[in-house]
């Protein structure tokens, strides 16, 4: 019996999102079904569908930060149970034998990681559509448990913007007595620095412009540093053991790599493709710095963030939306016009059109 939903998708790289609906094939063995309640909205979600990054495969549902209740679960699935609170990120599947699934790296599969939307399932073929929608059926290991006592609404982004920040926060044993630099103030970076502060260092906020003080300080910053004042720049030079630098466009590296201490490392977890200016591999040769680039995490990994910000109480600044502004919602993100990440009330498509 398949499962009709409804959803709310993508048909060319022009036209606006709008209602679609579509089927979710019935639990395997070692599914979960789930009924979304809310849904992040990620910068990737908007370069998907308008084709920044290839030609997708319209219709795409987007959506990969999600939260939701078990509905039902397969014969062979014992993680689960029917009314538990959990979520699903930006990976349903990989081929769980490689040498990187083998170490629960999961994200970097040899053989490709299954991405939530815009791809296809490994065994049927299908088209995989996300979570702006009103139900999933995922497999139990790529399904993560969520602390019921964090609200599901803030915790949805936890699923992407979370999990990327933490990854290397963890892979480059941040903890009490480090030095940690965030490198821009959105979705991504303001989860940085809220983590970055709950694991022990000390936090400081790369800016290009000021007004962010009060802001960054909030999060868990104790300095902000103006990129663009030399002064500024040079006071901090060697002083940071690991940078996390969400910027999702092409910018200068090295300023950032004159603040690294010896044996430091710039992370870049927002901009994928080629770099200018040069990199000038000076100081990195006499320093022993790393410039490095980090995706989301593996699935225990996550399940480690989840469980470190139920204990903390950390979940992300939101500005929670209906699905039918959705649209408005990708130009104002566009704009940078959001605190820091929108999330789509699920309930919502119950008056959808």
């Amino acid at each position: 019996m398949v499962m009709p939903v409804r959803g709310y998708a993508a048909h060319s790289a022009t036209s606006a999102l709008g209602l679609f609906s579509f089927v979710r094939r019935d639990p395997r063995p070692n599914d979960v079904a789930i009924e979304i309640e809310f849904a992040g909205v990620c910068h990737s979600d908007l370069h998907t569908v308008r084709g920044d990054w290839g030609v997708p495969r319209y219709p795409v549902v987007p959506g990969h930060e999600i939260i939701g209740r078990v509905t039902a679960v397969g014969a062979d699935v014992t993680r689960f149970t029917v009314g538990q609170r959990v979520g699903v990120g930006c990976m349903v599947d990989s081929c769980q034998h490689c040498p990187a699934c083998a170490q629960g790296l999961e994200q970097y599969c040899e053989n490709g990681m299954t991405g939530t939307y815009n791809d296809v399932d490994r065994q049927d073929g299908t088209s995989t559509q996300g979570g702006y929608s009103e139900r999933i059926v995922v497999s139990e290991q790529f399904v993560v448990n969520v602390p019921e006592h964090l609200d599901p609404a803030g915790a949805a982004p936890l699923l992407c913007a979370g999990i990327t920040t933490w990854s290397p926060l963890r892979h480059w044993k941040v903890g009490p007595g480090s030095k940690v630099a965030v490198v821009g103030l959105g979705g991504l970076g303001h989860m940085a620095l809220k983590l970055a502060k709950a694991m022990g260092a000390e936090v400081t906020l790369f800016s290009r412009s000021p007004g962010k003080e009060a802001d960054a300080q909030r999060l868990g910053a104790s300095h902000v540093v103006i990129s663009t004042d030399p002064a500024q720049m040079k006071a901090v030079r060697g002083q940071f053991d690991l940078i996390i630098d969400t910027v999702p466009y092409v910018h200068e590296l090295n300023p950032y790599v004159s603040t690294l201490a010896v044996s430091g490392t710039l992370v870049l977890v927002g901009y994928l493709g080629p770099l200018e200016e040069m990199l000038n591999t000076a100081p990195m040769v006499m320093g022993r710095k790393s410039v490095a680039g980090s995706v989301i995490g593996g699935i225990a990994e996550t399940q480690e963030m989840l469980d470190f910000c139920g204990q903390h109480g950390i979940t992300a600044d939101i500005e929670r939306i209906d699905i039918g502004s959705i649209n408005d919602a990708y130009e104002r993100m566009l704009k940078s016009d959001v605190k820091y990440r929108f999330v789509i009330d699920i309930a919502s498509f119950q008056g959808a059109a």
